[in-house]
């Protein structure tokens, strides 16, 4: 019978072992996503507040400009994006705490609800300016509004790049969210 009960204490030993090895995993694939969501929301939200292109009208004195300022809609991604990339570089001490206790359980709770709150608030500030930017390209012919990316080719193309970063952004949050409930419903 003791041979029994030894076996059965090196099972629960190498299972409890894995179970944090797999654990220390998910984190340290969370804190690598955490570093490309920065990298993405950073980005975007840089090349939106940089945005800028003039025309010349039919004088050298007479211009048309166009910046991301002059749409509410471009300063909401703009602030959005740089909120989340704040928290996201905040969030990173938690991450590595993570790695090191693999079994910490409350602050992850935690970091899920403040990750979806980030969710919420990075796709609001997404979808915003994809509307609007789709106005830029199409127009509104019912509305008389006309496409201004056939005169405004530069800031078109920088307001739709800066796009392609956030909507990377809340690809990220997804995934973080999605292993740390993972992470979660793997106790040791």
């Amino acid at each position: 019978m003791t041979k029994v009960s030894v076996v059965e204490l090196g099972e629960a030993k190498t299972s409890s072992s894995s179970r944090r090895g797999v654990n220390r995993g998910l984190a340290i694939l969370d804190f690598v996503l955490r570093l490309i969501g920065i990298v993405g929301t950073l980005a975007s939200a840089i090349a939106m507040g940089t945005t800028n292109e003039t025309l010349p009208f039919f004088t050298r004195f007479v211009r048309f400009r166009a910046q991301y300022d002059d749409l509410p809609t471009f300063t909401f991604f703009v602030v959005a994006n740089s909120v989340v990339s704040g928290y996201l570089i905040l969030s990173l001490a938690l991450s590595i705490f993570h790695i090191v206790r693999s079994s910490a359980q409350k602050s992850r709770i935690l970091l899920i609800i403040f990750d979806t709150a980030m969710l919420g608030l990075l796709t609001a500030g997404a979808s915003a300016s994809a509307a609007i930017v789709y106005l830029a390209h199409t127009g509104n012919t019912s509305a008389n509004w006309f496409a201004i990316c056939q005169q405004f080719n530069s800031f078109c193309e920088r307001i739709s790049g800066s796009l392609i970063g956030s909507f990377v952004g809340i690809a990220v949050f997804i995934l973080i969210i999605f292993l740390s409930a993972v992470a979660l419903t793997r106790r040791n």
